[in-house]
């Protein structure tokens, strides 16, 4: 597919919220995009919707652990929305721990998590 994952920025938050299942060099492009925006705009947070995601293979689990990692290097704090149960536990069998990262149910809880946490 190899499309561009939209990046908007809201205040300090960037959104992410992923449509359709990603090939492993979307997944790559998507993480350089998301960095390069958190450095160039200095956003405190960042809220990675995965609603539309049904199953992600080893790589994108990956990719995905990396990008959690990578933002919280450069300062930002993330919450993970919408996580179906098969993504959870691609995730748990794969050793990707998210640990310091908060999830939500949905993209709105998300956002309210992240403005709460932000504001503390």
């Amino acid at each position: 597919m190899n499309m561009r994952i939209p990046i908007l920025k809201l205040n300090e938050i960037l959104i992410v919220s992923l449509q359709w299942e990603l090939d492993d060099q979307t997944a790559i492009q998507f993480q350089e995009d998301l960095l390069k925006k958190l450095h160039d705009t200095s956003a405190k947070g960042v809220v990675i919707d995965l609603t539309p995601i049904d199953f992600i293979d080893s790589f994108i689990a990956k990719v995905l652990g990396d990008v959690i990692s990578m933002s919280g290097l450069m300062g930002a704090k993330v919450v993970i929305t919408g996580i179906q149960p098969a993504v959870a536990i691609t995730l748990i069998e794969l050793g990707i721990r998210l640990e310091n990262v908060m999830t939500a149910l949905d993209l709105e809880n998300g956002m309210d998590k992240l403005q709460q946490e932000l504001e503390a």
